[in-house]
């Protein structure tokens, strides 16, 4: 194996096997974490990059196997999910690879079998270049950012910030909606430091107990609390020499935001539980979706930490304020839910992605790249197409009406055929992609209609 596993975390509510199983996979990662029940297991999954799941299909609680393999796709696709069951039946191992499970193992588990798995698994995230980007070096000629390159004036300008700010060790801090892509703007810097082939470790300061936050950034000892069974390397550690990416870090409590100031500082952690201190050498990125001033202004957020994180300031627009960014954002959507369910979408419609560019995505980046999973999941043609889309977005009253043909008839640039391809493509988004009251609208043949649907590629 070419890179070690990041995190894997292990889930089955009979502790000691959890415990046995994280042990026995810790020299194949960089951190193996134990959980015994669904519930923690979301928790976790939610709050930051996980690698490689290793779970009991069977739980003693409401969330089984399948759920967690069913959020830990949803959650990160990139993440390879491995079950354990004692009830191999054929409709579930299919059930299990049809949601995306890298493969099962039957019980009493094989801990040499299993290692193997993990081993295969890491390489797959290696070969897809995952979670650091491949580990390959930038070019220094190409900004490197991940998987999608910005065209609206604003991004651009972010993207020559990250250039200047990327190759230095300078703190960065994050702002914007939920949503916006800040991880991946963390990502970008990551990729293009001077730290590109060491270690990126992102957790979300919201998703965690103050307790749970601090073991997980500064690593625990065996005891240091109920459920601490054996000793945990903390985010710093693992996370040593490359960069530590804290999501909504204005959700910190004081305490723990006091303790970050003075790792940041000394560069010194110490586990819960602990007196040894270890030194460590890691690039800050935050971010936040609230507005830290103000946080301050309240005595929610330490002056001190915000001066300490805010080296350089990125300030990220809404989706709706750089509609330039969506096509390019919906290829490399749609390309990469096209082949995690392996699906023969190839593409999208003119039309439907005029749909797109007209809908104000509350949600952000997040929101279109779930939308477009589903309509990937839903399509059964080679091109995504209107009638695809959501309701919910396709008739957000944003929609434009048609445009008067009989105005564009003055320009002598637009030919006949295009005069037709547009009101067409209008007239379907205007009926939500309904052929049948698009033919009426346009007083022609549905079987016409459908012809020149291909003819234009609409």
């Amino acid at each position: 194996m070419s890179q070690k596993a990041g995190i894997i975390l292990v889930v089955d509510d009979e502790r000691e096997h959890a415990d046995g199983v994280a042990e026995a996979l810790e020299k194949l990662c960089d951190k193996a974490i134990a959980v015994y029940n669904g519930k923690d297991a979301l928790e976790i999954l939610h709050s930051q990059t996980i690698d490689i799941v290793v779970t009991d299909l069977k739980l003693n609680s409401e969330i089984d196997g399948l759920q967690i393999l069913t959020e830990a796709k949803k959650h990160d696709s990139r993440t390879e999910v491995i079950l354990i069951t004692a009830y191999a039946t054929i409709d579930t191992c299919k059930e299990a690879i049809k949601l995306g499970a890298f493969d099962y193992l039957v019980k009493p588990i094989d801990i040499g079998q299993l290692r193997t798995l993990v081993t295969q698994a890491s390489q797959k995230i290696d070969s897809s270049q995952g979670r650091d980007a491949g580990k390959r070096k930038p070019d220094k000629e190409d900004f490197y950012f991940e998987g999608v390159l910005p065209q609206s004036p604003a991004m651009k300008g972010i993207v020559e910030v990250l250039r200047r700010v990327s190759p230095t060790n300078i703190s960065v801090l994050i702002e914007g909606q939920s949503g916006t892509g800040k991880e991946l703007m963390a990502r970008a810097i990551h990729n293009n430091s001077k730290r590109w082939n060491k270690p990126f470790r992102p957790v979300n300061c919201a998703g965690l107990t103050e307790t749970l936050l601090e073991s997980e950034l500064f690593g625990h000892t065996k005891g240091a609390f109920t459920g601490a069974a054996v000793d945990r390397k903390g985010l710093f550690e693992v996370a040593n020499q490359g960069t530590l990416f804290l999501d909504e870090i204005g959700d910190m409590t004081p305490n723990s935001q006091a303790k970050l100031l003075r790792v940041l500082e000394d560069g010194i952690v110490v586990p819960v539980g602990s007196t040894k201190p270890i030194n460590v050498d890691v690039r800050i990125i935050s971010a936040t979706n609230q507005n830290l001033s103000e946080l301050i202004d309240e005595k929610k957020f330490r002056e001190d930490l915000y001066f300490r994180i805010k080296g350089v300031n990125i300030s990220l627009p809404s989706l709706r304020e750089r509609s330039e960014d969506i096509p390019p954002l919906v290829d490399f959507f749609l390309k990469e839910a096209a082949e995690e369910v392996g699906s023969k979408v190839t593409g999208i419609t003119p039309v439907a992605l005029s749909t797109l560019l007209k809908y104000d995505w509350p949600g952000n980046i997040r929101q279109l790249r779930n939308s477009i999973r589903t309509m990937v999941v839903m399509c059964d043609r080679d091109k995504i197409d209107v009638i695809d889309i959501p309701p919910d977005i396709a008739k957000r009253p944003q929609l434009a009406a048609p445009r008067d043909v009989s105005s564009m008839l003055g320009d002598d640039s637009m030919s006949l055929n295009e005069l037709e391809k547009h009101a067409i493509a209008e007239t379907l988004a205007k009926t939500d992609g309904n052929r049948e009251k698009a033919a009426k609208m346009l007083g022609i043949g549905e079987r016409t209609l459908y012809r020149k649907i291909k003819d234009y590629n609409l």
